[in-house]
């Protein structure tokens, strides 16, 4: 399946206006068409080659929530925290977030104004966290 040019120019909006980027590092283009067909893909790419990027931007293109599932807590931080400082609708539920913090999450997965959120794999295995996010509009999930 070919991605169609509106969906690239889309993609690069994106690109320029989060993360202020004009172009795509090399595979990046491939993962992310991927993504936005809805495709499965594994992407493999060395440190510092742009792996988040390759579902983080489709996520502000598809209509709907990206699951992000990390084990990394201080990774999971410190991704939301620079998608948010880019204007990204995100956030994360872990075990370091307080209940309120969590509240305010769930509140805006209800409201589906979230494009991505990180959770760590133990969050999928808590009673009625998946039956709550059959509700949430999940469109993407990614591994990270």
């Amino acid at each position: 399946m070919r991605i169609d040019a509106d969906m690239t120019d889309a993609i690069r909006l994106v690109l320029k206006k989060y993360w202020d980027y004009d172009g795509f590092l090399p595979l990046q283009e491939e993962a992310m068409n991927c993504v936005l067909t809805g495709r499965d893909s594994i992407v493999v790419l060395p440190t510092g080659g742009g792996k988040s990027l390759c579902f983080q931007a489709p996520a502000m293109v598809k209509p709907g929530l990206t699951l992000v599932v990390s084990p990394l807590l201080s990774l999971m931080k410190d991704q939301v925290d620079t998608l948010l400082d880019n204007g990204i609708p995100a956030a994360r539920i872990d075990s370091s977030v307080s209940r309120d913090e969590k509240a305010d999450v769930y509140r805006k997965l209800r409201a589906r104004t979230l494009k991505l959120l990180y959770v760590s794999p133990e969050r999928l295995l808590r009673e009625g966290f998946l039956d709550f996010l059959k509700t949430a509009g999940v469109c993407a999930v990614a591994i990270d």
